[in-house]
């Protein structure tokens, strides 16, 4: 039995499968699933690959922001959670200092020299951009990098708020630190695979993305963040048993593309960081908040309305995601709802992403969020989520009321578009039996 015919036969071990049950839960079928997707992928790594050596096996998480929308990127507070869908990547290491990606439903294969470490430009917005920059970021922060060959799969949505990208940065940095760093968790905790792989998508990729979806992608299960210090992040752990308060977590897939949006997300960045400027300060966090609003008069003649209304939101939003912290700990299940409709409603209305103006015709997350409001009709929570403008919603609804909820959603978008989700207290990790 070679390697290969040895780890699928490890898949249906008790060990193995506990390990899968951590990452994914129990529901519908999940498990034997799971395992087909890990056997699917070992069978094809061996047909592209055929290493004879140790083979690992890594997930990395995409992640759900629960509270604070576009908060991160000027030093706020954010709580989001890891959800059971992820990107799985089988990895051999090889000897020509290449890194070598091919995944699942794409043609194109990521060649990345390691021994060339600055962005290239014509991988600029492409994944390969993503490989070099973390590669980059292992070597300054006094690790070392050499080659792989990896198959993946992701079934976290593109374009869906999820963060396929910051899955699939943390996913490789992982695979680094356990390929060619022995693994080593305290000079590359999941904090700092956190940090390289934003460092990845700000300098190599060209798209300049706060701090929070990296850290819940490394981190795993429903986490505060306080960017106070961006350097040093305050990472916090709690939990959401929605199962006890008889809520499911959907996330709803409007199919809108992220693609070409990243002048929009920009704008959110800068136009707040504008407003901090007007104070001699590079991000909002540093304004005083009353000082803000004792400013704006001048403030809509130096940046703009739409900045002034996107600081507003920024100010409010660190309030409510500390404040759903509170309702999480506290266990206070009508507060949490409450919040994340306030949550929403401030994302829409002063931060203004729910759709591109580009595109105005476009407005597949109004359309869900509307659906939601009429099913659900005060009875869960629904809000936009992640960088918005396209993509997808996120809603806290009623079992009772999931059936109508899944036909509205799946009416309107096609069938699948609403999942059902679970938080995951795993972070990018190596699929073992004794982790």
């Amino acid at each position: 039995m070679n390697r290969y015919a040895q780890m699928i036969s490890e898949l249906k071990t008790p060990e193995v499968m506990k390990r899968l049950t951590y990452l994914y839960g129990q529901r519908g079928g999940m498990l034997v699933a799971q395992s087909a997707r890990y056997s699917r992928l070992l069978k094809r790594h061996e047909e592209l690959v055929g290493y004879e050596g140790p083979i690992a096996m890594v997930s990395a998480p995409g992640r759900t922001e629960i509270g604070g929308n576009h908060t991160d990127h000027n030093n706020g507070v954010v709580l989001a959670g890891s959800v059971n869908l992820d990107m799985v990547a089988v990895v051999s290491p090889n000897e020509d200092n290449i890194i070598r990606v091919k995944s699942l439903g794409f043609d194109k294969i990521d060649d990345v020299d390691v021994n060339v470490l600055v962005p290239q430009p014509q991988e600029a917005e492409h994944s390969a951009s993503l490989i070099r920059g973390v590669a980059k970021g292992i070597v300054d922060a006094g690790g070392k990098v050499g080659g792989f060959d990896c198959y993946s799969t992701s079934n976290v949505l593109r374009g869906s708020g999820l963060s396929s990208s910051a899955a699939f940065e943390v996913c490789i940095g992982a695979i680094l630190r356990g390929e060619y760093n022995n693994n080593d968790m305290e000079k590359f905790s999941q904090v700092k695979i956190a940090q390289i792989g934003q460092f990845a998508e700000n300098v190599f990729f060209g798209k300049p993305c706060g701090l929070m979806d990296q850290t819940a992608c490394a981190v795993g299960g429903v986490i505060t963040i306080d960017f106070k210090n961006p350097e040093k992040p305050v990472v916090g752990q709690t939990a959401i048993d929605l199962a006890k308060h008889g809520f499911v977590m959907c996330i709803s897939d409007t199919k809108g593309s992220h693609a070409d949006l990243t002048d929009d997300y920009a704008a959110i960045r800068r136009e707040m960081e504008s407003v901090a400027e007007q104070f001699g300060k590079k991000v909002l966090r540093d304004v005083d908040e009353d000082e803000f609003y004792k400013a704006i008069p001048q403030l809509r003649k130096t940046v703009g309305d739409r900045a002034v209304v996107r600081a507003i939101h920024f100010y409010n939003d660190c309030r409510r995601a500390a404040q759903l912290c509170d309702a999480v700990r506290e266990d206070d299940f009508a507060a949490f709802l409450r919040l994340i409709i306030e949550g929403g409603h401030s994302s829409f209305e002063f931060n203004q992403n729910a759709y591109s103006i580009k595109a105005p015709q476009e407005q597949g997350v109004p359309l869900a969020l509307a659906l939601s409001q009429k099913v659900l009709n005060g009875r869960g929570a629904w809000r936009l989520q992640g960088g918005g403008f396209a993509g997808t919603i996120q809603a806290f609804v009623p079992v009772e009321l999931l059936d109508a909820y899944k036909a509205a959603i799946d009416g309107c978008f096609g069938e699948g578009s609403c999942h059902v989700l679970n938080i995951r207290n795993y972070g990018a990790v190596p699929v073992t039996p004794d982790m």
